[in-house]
């Protein structure tokens, strides 16, 4: 069988994030890719210049469209936006029994846009995060998610069983936007063991679509029947890859090079 994942997200006109970045990723990792878009976007490497979210039935029927006929073994949510299409698509997993639910609680973008509503924060804590396998989030993003600000390993950890309060089977929090200048340190916990991994930092602007490739690659890895925790290292490694080798593209924030892990890994050039 062929495995099969669905990205639940927003369209990135620049091609760097999004479902762009998501099936990107989904490819390289061997696996057939699915998306059901939440909205538009117009933006490149500066920022996002607009933002046109899809109706709730336009959201409805792609994914009624995907369950009729292409079950994925695996989905992820990225930008959601508001707070109905957040009901639709937790409203649709429930209905469809969908498993592997990888949650990016996408908030803001590098350019600083706000890319989740206010008022819909709540309803992605309350409906979508108890459905998931495991969430995402990086430090601004779980401090949002706690109410806790984030500044030690200890407050991560604080953070990381809060996040587990609300339902959700386990949480990675990534180490990006930590005050350390040599490491990218995530954690991940299950309810029963803390682990971090470790990631040598890069110093780069190239960084556009990092949280969503990394959600990406753990869904793709559990399309494929991997657990979770093997998942989450793999797509470590695979953004790794993506960010160490610079595709040099736009003059802002630069996407990471998608195909980065399979070219190295293999030995090319």
């Amino acid at each position: 069988m062929i495995p099969k994942a669905l990205t639940i997200a927003g369209s990135d006109s620049g091609g760097g994030a999004g479902i762009q970045a998501d099936l990107k990723t989904f490819q390289e990792l061997n696996v057939f890719g699915m998306s059901a878009i939440t909205a538009l976007t117009a933006q490149n490497t500066r920022g996002v210049q607009g933002v046109f979210p899809a109706s709730n039935e336009c959201v409805r029927q792609q994914l009624d469209s995907i369950a009729e006929d292409l079950k994925p073994q695996a989905i992820k949510t990225g930008m959601l936006y508001r707070s109905s299409i957040i009901q639709t698509v937790a409203e649709k997993i429930k209905t469809y029994g969908w498993s592997n639910v990888v949650v990016d609680p996408v908030m803001i973008a590098k350019g600083g846009a706000s890319l989740l509503q206010k008022e819909a924060i709540e309803t992605l804590k309350t409906n979508l995060i108890p459905l998931s396998t495991v969430i995402t989030p990086n430090i601004p993003e779980a401090e949002v998610l706690t109410g806790m600000k984030i500044k030690s390993n200890a407050d991560r950890k604080q953070a990381a069983e809060m996040l587990l309060v609300l339902g959700c089977r386990s949480v990675v929090i990534k180490g990006g936007h930590h005050e350390d200048n040599l490491e990218a340190i995530d954690l991940f916990f299950d309810g029963n063991d803390f682990v971090w991994l470790r990631g040598q930092r890069i110093q780069t602007r190239n960084t556009h679509g990092t949280g969503c490739t990394f959600s990406a690659a753990i869904t793709a890895e559990l399309a494929k029947g991997e657990n979770v925790l093997n998942a989450i290292r793999t797509a470590k490694s695979f953004i790794q890859a993506a960010i160490e080798h610079e595709l040099n593209i736009g003059s802002g924030h630069g996407p990471t090079n998608h195909w980065a892990f399979q070219t190295y890994r293999m030995g090319r050039p």
